[in-house]
């Protein structure tokens, strides 16, 4: 101890006799200038004020004890080099990828979500699929009574033969200088004619036949077979959906224009399912809607389980910033002064074993991703952070650490 210290440790001394003994005047006082005597003598007379009084000098003898031993333990600690100090645990820095998700919700669609109608009336015939069976693109579905048009077709094509016949006959006999010319075009446009009404008849009957789109999935049979159709709302006979090609189309604030681009990461994942999808931005909208100040982003699903359904709902995690060899540390352990800036405590190793001495860092922040957040600038890498106990300590202060781990 120095000269300042052993005065006031003297002072406090001195202070606290004088308490000690205007404690044990007003005891004796309040015992109406008795005797003292010992515990067991009053507890055996029963007399409560003289008990009471005596309890409190007790009392008083023990506090003043109590700091005797405080004083004491601090000079032994100080003197034999036993002081104990704030016990503290760290983590060390390092330069590390950080990425940025933009967190949105969209639901599951699908291009391929049709509902098939007849191209023309009459009675369904025959229905050749089943709900829940695939089926490939061009694939038969059902067929409507096409009303004798297939007879007609035969009949045409009959009538086409023998046009053509003839024509190739003409034809030859035209090249040979045999015959008049109008017989040879008479001939030629009588063939062309029934050839046009051969494919017209064709184009017809087709439409008697209902095919498939494209390939998918028959999601719904709509209309029973025997049931009268005709083109137009209300005669759907099929919804045939595709879920090989989902997407979600979710609608990003303006503000992250620069952030959001195509190929960037994106994750998916569904609530109801308890499946992550991890995938790529497919398109960014060029429209910023007026009304929400928002542009669309389009997100591929893809769908190999095949339990992700039109219209599902899902929490879309969009890749809008990235960064190598970024300081990212604990949101925890930042704290904030009266003037706003925010800082952390940087320990700094002593000569001793574990020891360190605290100094307070300003530093600046960029985004915060989960519970941790970039540091920009105030902390390079490889720095000591005080971690546990860091609401506790103060600039300056020499601190014990616990361990230490490094912040990756």
């Amino acid at each position: 101890m120095n000269n300042q210290q052993t005065t006031a440790v003297y002072k406090t001394i001195e202070m606290k006799k004088i308490i000690y003994l205007l404690i044990v005047t007003f005891a004796v006082l309040s015992c109406g200038g008795k005797q003292e005597q010992s515990v067991e003598v009053l507890v055996a007379q029963g007399d409560l004020e003289a008990l009471r009084a005596k309890k409190s000098e007790i009392s008083a003898q023990q506090k003043l004890i109590e700091v005797d031993i405080k004083m004491l333990d601090s000079a032994i600690a100080t003197k034999s080099g036993d002081e104990k100090l704030p016990l503290v645990t760290t983590i060390t820095t390092s330069s590390q990828k950080f990425e940025h998700f933009l967190e949105l919700q969209g639901n599951v669609q699908t291009k391929q979500n049709v509902l098939v109608y007849p191209e023309m009336a009459g009675t369904l015939q025959r229905v050749y699929v089943k709900e829940g069976q695939r089926v490939g693109k061009g694939q038969l579905l059902a067929s409507i009574d096409d009303g004798g048009m297939g007879s007609q077709l035969a009949q045409l094509k009959t009538q086409a033969d023998l046009a053509k016949t003839t024509f190739e006959r003409q034809k030859r006999l035209w090249e040979q200088k045999i015959g008049s010319e109008i017989q040879y075009l008479q001939t030629k446009s009588q063939y062309e004619a029934t050839e046009s009404a051969v494919k017209q008849a064709e184009s017809q009957l087709g439409k008697s036949t209902i095919r498939a789109p494209f390939s998918g999935i028959i999601d719904d049979v709509i209309k029973d077979q025997g049931t009268v159709v005709s083109p137009g709302p209300g005669s759907e006979v099929f919804r045939i959906v595709n879920l090989s090609d989902m997407y979600i189309e979710v609608d990003v604030p303006e503000t992250y224009l620069g952030g959001i681009e195509k190929g960037k990461e994106a994750i998916v994942y569904f609530p109801v399912l308890g499946d992550t999808v991890h995938t790529k931005i497919r398109q960014t909208g060029n429209f910023i809607n007026p009304d929400n100040r928002a542009f669309t982003v389009e997100i591929p699903v893809p769908n190999k389980k095949g339990n992700v359904k039109p219209n599902l709902t899902a929490k879309v995690s969009l890749n809008d910033y990235s960064k190598d060899g970024a300081i990212v540390i604990p949101q925890s352990i930042i704290s904030e002064n009266a003037d706003g800036e925010q800082y952390v405590y940087i320990a700094t190793k002593s000569d001793a074993e574990n020891e360190a001495v605290v100094n307070r860092q300003i530093i600046t922040t960029g985004k915060t991703q989960g519970s941790m957040v970039e540091v920009l600038t105030g902390v390079s890498d490889g720095a000591e952070l005080i971690q546990e106990g860091a609401r506790s300590v103060k600039d300056g202060q020499k601190v014990q650490i616990l361990n230490n781990k490094t912040n990756e």
